[in-house]
C-alpha cells in the first residue's frame, strides 16, 4: 500500500470503536494528522502529501544549498559581447545574409581595397563638425562607399564582438529572409563598387577594384585552311571554372583554356578566306590580377529539372598556385598563394549556410569567419575548406587524401589567391579620424550598455541575496510543533519557494467544507506551519480565510465516522445476503427483486453512503475551478437517481411489476430486509403481487400483430414470388417479346418490401408503392429511356403486367408510371420506339444533370487517389479493377450519386411564356440519395495513396501534395487521368476534370538520388527572381 495510503487508513483507524457520538477532540486531531511525526532533510527523499508536517522537498533546496548567483538574474555578462584581444570583430547574420557577411570580410582583409575605401571623400565630414559629433542624431552613410567605410572602420577598432551590418544590407535594398547566389552577388557587387569608385578624382581610389581584381584575356580563333588569327579582347574579374568531372584545380583551369575546334555547322567565317573554314577557339591568360578570384561552378543549371543543383565533388587545390604555365607572356611573377576559401554547407542549392576561411595578411593565421563567431584554426593539420554539412548526404563521397600544402573541399564554392610578393605587406591600415570618431562613439554607447547591465545584474543578484537569507530563515520557523499553528495550502508553498513566478496572495478556499472550515479530505494537500510564519505570510501577501485550530471541523469527521461504520457494517451484511439468498425461498414469503439490482447493491449502497459526504464533491469542483450550474447538477445527480436506484430494473413504465421473469428473482424476507435497509425507498413486490395488467395487454396485442404481419408477409411472397427472388426480371435493353408494356416502381420500395416479407416481425409492412419519388414536381418523369437502360437503371424497378395487377391489389398506388413499346409494320423492331407515362419533363431532367455535374466541379473537401505506375506497367482492369471505378468509368456511372451532404437548388424553368412555379426537389434529392445500394467509396489498392483536394486547388498545389505523399519531385511527375495527360500547372483541378474518388495515375521519372536536395523542389512554388529590383542592378 502506498505511504498516502497507509497514512490515510491510520488516520482513520479509531473509528472502528468510536461511535459518532463519542467523537472527542483527540479523535479530531488524529484525523487531522497534527501529531505526525515530521520528516527530517536528507531521510525523507520528496514529500509526504498524507503528512502535513512534512516539509521537506517543497522547493526549498534551492534556498539552503549554496548561493549560486546566476540564478537571481536573466542577464547574460556583458564582457561576453566584447571583443576580445587580438581577434577580429563579426557580423550578425540578419536572417539569410550569410553570404554578403562572408564577402564582407574577405574585402575587409584586402588591405589594399580598405585602404582606398578610407582614402574616398565622405559626408561624414560634413557631420563630424570642428567640436565633435552631434549628439542629437546618428550617422546615417548616404552611398556604398560611405557603408563600406563604416563597416570596415567598427570591423578593425570596435570593441563589440560583432556589429550589425543591417545599414549596408537595407541601402543594396537586399531581402534579408530570401538566400541569395553567392557568386553572382560577388560579380554585381564589384560592378556597382567599381562604377561608384569611377568618378573619384585620386587614381589610387578610383582604379582600385581593376588593380585588384581585374585581369585580361583574349578569346582566340585560328583559321584551318590560312593560319589567321582573330582576337577578341575580354577583361575579368573572377574565372568561372567547370568542375564537373574534375578532381584537381589545375585541371579545372586546364579545361578553362583548352582548344575548341569549329568544324561542321559551327565552322568559323574567316574575313581572310571570305568563307567558312574550319578552325580552332581558345582562351588566352593575357595578365593577371593582384588578387585572383577562381569561381568554382558547384552551382549548375540541371536542364532536366529546369532549376539549379549544386555539384557536391571533391576539389583538391594548393596553397601555392603557379599560374605561369597557363599565361601567354612568360617571364613575369605569377605564383599566388592562397587568401580565402569561401564554403557553402549543405546539399542543396537553395538552401544551406555561407562560412569563409580566410588568412590575415598579417599574421598569417586563418581564422573562421562565421556570422558573429570567429574562430582561429589552428591544429598541426590545416584543413581548408573542410565543414560539416548541415544534412548528411547519401550519397556522400569518401574525401581523397591530401598532401601537405594541398586541400580538398567538396563544400568550396570561390577559392582567392593573392600574388606572391617579396615584400611585407603595409600593416598600418589607419581608420581615418573622422571614421574614428564614429567608431569611438560606438564604442562609447557599447560601454555605457555594458555598465548598465553589470548594474542591473549586480542588483538583481543583491535582491537575490537578500531573499535567500529572508526565505532561509523564514524556512526553518516553519514547523510549528506544539506551538499553535495554521494550515497554508502545498501548492502555495511551493510557488512561494518558486522564484521563477510570482508569489500570490493565499487563497484557501478550495479546502474549505461545507462549514466553512478545513475539509479533512483535503489535508494531503495541506501543511501544519507555525503562527509566527503564517503571520508573517498574511501581512506580507494577504489573502485568507486563515486556517486556526478552530478551522478543525467536527462535523465532518463525526459524519465521516458514521459513513465508515455503516462501509465497515456493509461488508458483513454483504456477505449475510449472499448466504440468504443461496437457501430456497418457502411458501409465499418471497420478495420480487431485479436480477441486475442484486448483482451490484453493494456498489450502489456504496455510493449512497458516499453522497451522503457530498461535500467532497463540492469541494472537488471548486479545486478544479469549475464550478457546476445549480440547475445543471440538480438534473444531472436526478438522471442519476433515476439509472442507479435499487429495484427500479423490475418497474415496467407503468410503475408496476414488470411481466417478464428473466429479469427478476425471489429473495427470502429476511434478505429482503437486509437491503431494505439500505434502500428504504426502494419499490417493494411480494411473491404473490400480479404483474402490470396494461403490459399483458400489450403483449398480447403484440403477439397478434405478429402473426397478422407473417400472414400477410406469406401472402405478398406468394403473389409474387419472382420480384421477391429477383428472378425473371425484364431489362430495357433487351425487351421482352411477349409484351408491349411494362410498370416501374423504385428500386427502394423493392428493398423494403423484401425487408419486411424475410423478417416481418421486426419490420413493418409496406403499403404503399410511392412512386411520387420517380416523378418531378411538375408530375413528369426525371428518367429517359436510355438512362435507365444504363446509369439510371439502379434507381428503378421493371414489373410484369401480371404483377402490376397483383401490386394493385395489395398496395396503395399513388402514380401509376409505365413504359409502351410501339412497332409499326414491317419495320425492323430495333427501330420501335418507347413512350413513358407521365411524360419526360425535359427541363428539370436537364437541370438536374447540371447540378449533379456542378457539385462535382466545386468541391471544398475531397478524397481523389493517387496511384504510382511502377516500370511502365499499364493497370490492368482484371488486376486492379478498382482503379475503374472512379477514374475510367463512364459518364453514365459519374452521374448516378450526387456526394452526401449536398442538396440540389430548386430548378426555375419556363415553358413558352409561362413561367413555372419554383418547386422544391429536396424530397427526389433525399429519395435519390436513400435508394443508391451500390457503394461509391473507391477502395485503395497497393501504390496508391488518398489525398485531400479541393475543387479551386491548382495542379501545382496538388504537385507538392504528392511529392511529400510519394518523395518525387513535381518536375518528376507525370500525371494522367482516364488517359488525358495533366500539365497545366495553373489550371484547378476542377476544371481539369478531377472530382471526388477520381484516381490520378502517377508515372514518376528518375527520381534525385540524395533526398535532401528535395529543397530544390520547393522553387517550383517559389520562381527565381535573384537579385531584381536591388540595389546592385541599380535599382
Amino acid at each position: 500500500m502506498a505511504p498516502r495510503l497507509q497514512l490515510e487508513k491510520a488516520a482513520w483507524r479509531w473509528a472502528e470503536t468510536v461511535r459518532p457520538e463519542e467523537v472527542s477532540q483527540e479523535h479530531i486531531e488524529t484525523a487531522y494528522r497534527i501529531w505526525l511525526e515530521p520528516c527530517i532533510r536528507g531521510v525523507c527523499r520528496r514529500n509526504c502529501k498524507g503528512n502535513p508536517n512534512c516539509l521537506v522537498g517543497i522547493g526549498e533546496h534551492i534556498w539552503l544549498g549554496e548561493i549560486d548567483e546566476n540564478s537571481f538574474h536573466n542577464i547574460d555578462d556583458p564582457n561576453c559581447e566584447r571583443r576580445k584581444k587580438n581577434s577580429f570583430v563579426g557580423l550578425t547574420n540578419l536572417g539569410a545574409t550569410c553570404y554578403v557577411n562572408t564577402f564582407l570580410q574577405v574585402w575587409f582583409l584586402n588591405l589594399e581595397l580598405r585602404q582606398a575605401l578610407y582614402l574616398c571623400p565622405s559626408t561624414c565630414n560634413e557631420y563630424v563638425m570642428g567640436d565633435g559629433i552631434h549628439e542629437e542624431k546618428d550617422y546615417e552613410p548616404k552611398t556604398i562607399c560611405e557603408h563600406l567605410q563604416y563597416l570596415f572602420a567598427l570591423l578593425q577598432n570596435s570593441n563589440r564582438r560583432y556589429i550589425d551590418p543591417s545599414g549596408f544590407v537595407k541601402a543594396l535594398g537586399l531581402d534579408t529572409g530570401q538566400q541569395q547566389d553567392a557568386q553572382e552577388f560577388s560579380k554585381l557587387f564589384m560592378s556597382l563598387l567599381e562604377d561608384t569608385l569611377s568618378k573619384q578624382k585620386n587614381p589610387d581610389v578610383r582604379n582600385i577594384v581593376q588593380q585588384q581584381f581585374c585581369g585580361e584575356y583574349a578569346y582566340v580563333t585560328v583559321c584551318n585552311q590560312c593560319g589567321r588569327e582573330s582576337k577578341l579582347l575580354s577583361k575579368f574579374y573572377e574565372l568561372e571554372l567547370n568542375i564537373q568531372g574534375h578532381k584537381q584545380l589545375t585541371d579545372c583551369i586546364s579545361e578553362f583554356l583548352k582548344e575548341e575546334k569549329l568544324e561542321g555547322d559551327n565552322r568559323y567565317f574567316c574575313e581572310n578566306c571570305q568563307s567558312k573554314q574550319n578552325a580552332t577557339r581558345k582562351i588566352r591568360l593575357l595578365s593577371l590580377p593582384c588578387t585572383l578570384n577562381l569561381q568554382l561552378m558547384r552551382f549548375v543549371f540541371d536542364r532536366q529539372t529546369g532549376h539549379k543543383k549544386k555539384l557536391n565533388t571533391y576539389i583538391g587545390f594548393s596553397e601555392i598556385l603557379d599560374m605561369e604555365p597557363y599565361v601567354e607572356h612568360k617571364g613575369g611573377s605569377y605564383v599566388y598563394e592562397l587568401s580565402a576559401v569561401l564554403i557553402h554547407r549543405g546539399v542543396s542549392a537553395y538552401s544551406g549556410h555561407y562560412i569563409a576561411h580566410v588568412k590575415d595578411p598579417q599574421s598569417g593565421e586563418w581564422y573562421k569567419f562565421n556570422d558573429e563567431d570567429i574562430e582561429k584554426m589552428e591544429g598541426k593539420k590545416l584543413q581548408l575548406g573542410i565543414e560539416e554539412d548541415l544534412e548528411p548526404s547519401k550519397s556522400q563521397t569518401r574525401k581523397p587524401k591530401c598532401g601537405k600544402g594541398t586541400h580538398c573541399s567538396r563544400n568550396a564554392y570561390m577559392l582567392v589567391y593573392r600574388l606572391q610578393t617579396q615584400e611585407k605587406p603595409n600593416t598600418t591600415v589607419q581608420v581615418p579620424a573622422f571614421l574614428q570618431e564614429l567608431v569611438d562613439r560606438d564604442n562609447s554607447k557599447f560601454e555605457e550598455w555594458c555598465i548598465e547591465m553589470a548594474e542591473m545584474r549586480k542588483q538583481s543578484v543583491d535582491k537575490g541575496k537578500a531573499k535567500h537569507e529572508e526565505v532561509k530563515e523564514l524556512y526553518q520557523r516553519l514547523p510549528a510543533g506544539a506551538e499553535p499553528y495554521e494550515f497554508v495550502s502545498l501548492e502555495w508553498l511551493q510557488k512561494w519557494l518558486d522564484e521563477s513566478t510570482p508569489t500570490k496572495p493565499i487563497d484557501n478556499h478550495a479546502c474549505l467544507c461545507a462549514h466553512d472550515k478545513l475539509h479533512p479530505d483535503k489535508i494531503s494537500i495541506m501543511k501544519r506551519i507555525s503562527e509566527y510564519a503564517a503571520d508573517i505570510f498574511y501581512s506580507r501577501y494577504g489573502g485568507g480565510p486563515r486556517l486556526t485550530v478552530k478551522a478543525l471541523c467536527k462535523e465532518c469527521v463525526v459524519e465521516r465516522c458514521r459513513v465508515l461504520r455503516l462501509k465497515n457494517q456493509l461488508n458483513e451484511d454483504y456477505k449475510t445476503v449472499n448466504n440468504l439468498l443461496k437457501a430456497a425461498v418457502k411458501g409465499t414469503d418471497g420478495f420480487w427483486v431485479g436480477k441486475s439490482s442484486l448483482r451490484s447493491w453493494r456498489q450502489l449502497a456504496l455510493e449512497q453512503l458516499d453522497e451522503q459526504d457530498g461535500d467532497t464533491d463540492h469541494s472537488n469542483g471548486k479545486m478544479n475551478g469549475s464550478t457546476l450550474n445549480k440547475d445543471e447538477s440538480k438534473e444531472d445527480r436526478k438522471e442519476e437517481e433515476e439509472e442507479l436506484n435499487f429495484n427500479e430494473d423490475i418497474l415496467c413504465p407503468h410503475g408496476e411489476l414488470c411481466i417478464s421473469e428473466n429479469e427478476r428473482r425471489l429473495v427470502s424476507k429476511e434478505a429482503w430486509s437486509k437491503l431494505r435497509q439500505y434502500f428504504p425507498k426502494a419499490p417493494e413486490f411480494p411473491s404473490y403481487k400480479e404483474c402490470c395488467s396494461q403490459c399483458k395487454i400489450l403483449e398480447r396485442e403484440g403477439e397478434e400483430n405478429e402473426a397478422l404481419h407473417k400472414m400477410i408477409a406469406n401472402e405478398q411472397k406468394t403473389s409474387l414470388p419472382n420480384l421477391f427472388q429477383d428472378k425473371n426480371r425484364p431489362c430495357l435493353s433487351n425487351w421482352p417479346e411477349d409484351t408491349d408494356v411494362l410498370y416501374i416502381v423504385s428500386q427502394f420500395f423493392v428493398e423494403e418490401w423484401r425487408k419486411f416479407v424475410r423478417k416481418p416481425a421486426r419490420c413493418s409492412p409496406v403499403s404503399s408503392v410511392g412512386n411520387s419519388a420517380l416523378l418531378c414536381p411538375h408530375g413528369g418523369l426525371m428518367f429517359t429511356f436510355a438512362s435507365m437502360t444504363k446509369e439510371d437503371s439502379k434507381l428503378i424497378a421493371l414489373i410484369w403486367p401480371s404483377e402490376w395487377q397483383m401490386m394493385q391489389k395489395l398496395f396503395v398506388v399513388d402514380h401509376v408510371i409505365k413504359i409502351t413499346r410501339i412497332e409499326a409494320e414491317d419495320v425492323n423492331p430495333s427501330e420501335a420506339q418507347y413512350i413513358s407515362e407521365p411524360k419526360l419533363c425535359p427541363e428539370c431532367r436537364e437541370g438536374l444533370l447540371c447540378q449533379q455535374q456542378r457539385d462535382l466541379r466545386e468541391y471544398t473537401q475531397a478524397t481523389i487517389y493517387v496511384h504510382k505506375v511502377v516500370d511502365n506497367k499499364k493497370v490492368m482492369k482484371d488486376s486492379a479493377p478498382e482503379l475503374n471505378v472512379s477514374s475510367s468509368e463512364t459518364e453514365e456511372d459519374k452521374e448516378e450519386a450526387k456526394p452526401d451532404g449536398e442538396k440540389d437548388p430548386d430548378f426555375n424553368q419556363s415553358n413558352g411564356g409561362t413561367k413555372r412555379q419554383k418547386i422544391s426537389h429536396q424530397n427526389y434529392i433525399a429519395y435519390q440519395k436513400q435508394v443508391i445500394r451500390r457503394s461509391m467509396r473507391h477502395r485503395k489498392v497497393r501504390g496508391e495513396k488518398a489525398l485531400l483536394v479541393s475543387a479551386n486547388q491548382t495542379l501545382k498545389e496538388l504537385k507538392i501534395q504528392i511529392m511529400h505523399a510519394f518523395s518525387v519531385a513535381p518536375f518528376d511527375q507525370n500525371l494522367s487521368i482516364d488517359g488525358k495527360i495533366l500539365s497545366d500547372d495553373c489550371a484547378t483541378l476542377g476544371t481539369l476534370g478531377v472530382i471526388p474518388e477520381s484516381v490520378i495515375l502517377l508515372k514518376a521519372d528518375e527520381p534525385i538520388a540524395d533526398y535532401a536536395a528535395m529543397d530544390d523542389v520547393m522553387q517550383v512554388c517559389m520562381p527565381e527572381e535573384g537579385f531584381k529590383g536591388t540595389g546592385l542592378l541599380g535599382h
